[in-house]
């Protein structure tokens, strides 16, 4: 249900915000146009230069892939898919995925060997070759498992995980917070990465809860929340992503911007939490004047387009895969 926002002292917004729904439509136009193979997907330079997430997180490259090769590929039991997915999102790259695949056949936790993944990890960094995204940075464990090397940690966290039968206790939950907040007694799992991992985890079968139940404001959105307003008012900076999910379709109106939903499916808060991440970035180049909490002012990575179209698929329980060939 919509907050009540005429109780409080409402947030004061700056100029900011009007670029955070503009890069919203365009953002989902770019989607739209590569999906058309359109041979110009926009006119804005910021965009077309350097590398942004899609307006829907589950649109994203990597979401994609978790949802078409580890979730729904493989055993359907809920440890199998426990250990797949916190398997590729501590790594949340898919080449290390591939390469476990490659030198150790069908990933699960069934035939999981600690020794056998720290070797193949371990030889692929003595080769040069990254394991981890730098999407997201988690502590490096050691604290908590004492190896030296953080991939060591980390499967060892995700054997802590799979040993104290945390997909049984998933499937209990009441809540996406609920989720969340199991996911938080994990040592190196911070909030914004167990908010992460449960919406995650809410891609599979295991959970159906709405995306609208609850949401964590990450580094990067807390930077974009602070270009937007000036201030909150009497809101928590989780309270203000909840408000312009509300208002989404009064403020496209507002600038007469027409936004092409996900075939029906508004922005939802894990979406609109992402999307002041990604204002963030684009307003160091659109908006330098504006700082935020972290005062950064480039973006690193490089918009490169790629020879790989994707055949989209989402979580059949939003009932939009029979959507997708529909004209938009």
């Amino acid at each position: 249900m919509p907050m009540i926002w005429n109780t409080k002292r409402l947030p004061k917004a700056t100029y900011v915000l009007d670029t955070y729904w503009r890069f919203a439509a365009e953002r989902q136009n770019i989607f739209f146009n590569r999906i058309a193979e359109s041979p110009r997907l926009t006119c804005d330079p910021i965009l077309l230069k350097h590398k942004f997430t899609n307006a829907y997180r589950a649109a994203d490259r990597v979401s994609q892939y978790l949802l078409h090769e580890i979730i729904y590929n493989g055993d359907q039991t809920p440890n199998e898919i426990i250990f797949r997915i916190l398997l590729f999102k501590i790594f949340n790259k898919i080449e290390t995925w591939e390469l476990l695949q490659h030198e150790l056949g069908k990933v699960t936790w069934t035939g999981y060997s600690f020794d056998l993944y720290c070797k193949v990890l371990q030889q692929a960094l003595q080769a040069g070759v990254p394991v981890y995204s730098g999407a997201y940075m988690m502590a490096s464990g050691r604290s908590s498992f004492g190896y030296e090397r953080k991939h060591q940690n980390h499967l060892k966290l995700i054997e802590q995980v799979m040993r104290l039968q945390a997909a049984d206790r998933i499937i209990e939950a009441k809540s996406l917070e609920d989720v969340y907040g199991l996911l938080l007694t994990f040592p190196t799992i911070g909030r914004f990465l167990a908010y992460q991992y449960a919406i995650d985890i809410n891609y599979s079968d295991l959970t159906d809860f709405n995306e609208m139940d609850f949401v964590m404001p990450g580094p990067g959105a807390k930077d974009g929340i602070r270009k937007c307003f000036s201030s909150l008012g009497d809101y928590t900076e989780a309270d203000i992503i909840r408000y312009v999910t509300d208002r989404q379709e009064q403020e496209f109106e507002r600038l007469g911007l027409h936004f092409k939903t996900l075939w029906g499916r508004p922005l939802q808060l894990i979406d609109c939490q992402n999307l002041f991440c990604e204002t963030d970035k684009y307003a160091r180049m659109a908006h330098p004047e504006i700082s935020g909490i972290s005062s950064r002012t480039r973006i690193k990575q490089l918009y490169a387009q790629t020879d790989h179209p994707i055949a989209y698929f989402f979580p059949p329980k939003w009932g939009l895969n029979d959507r997708i060939n529909d004209k938009f």
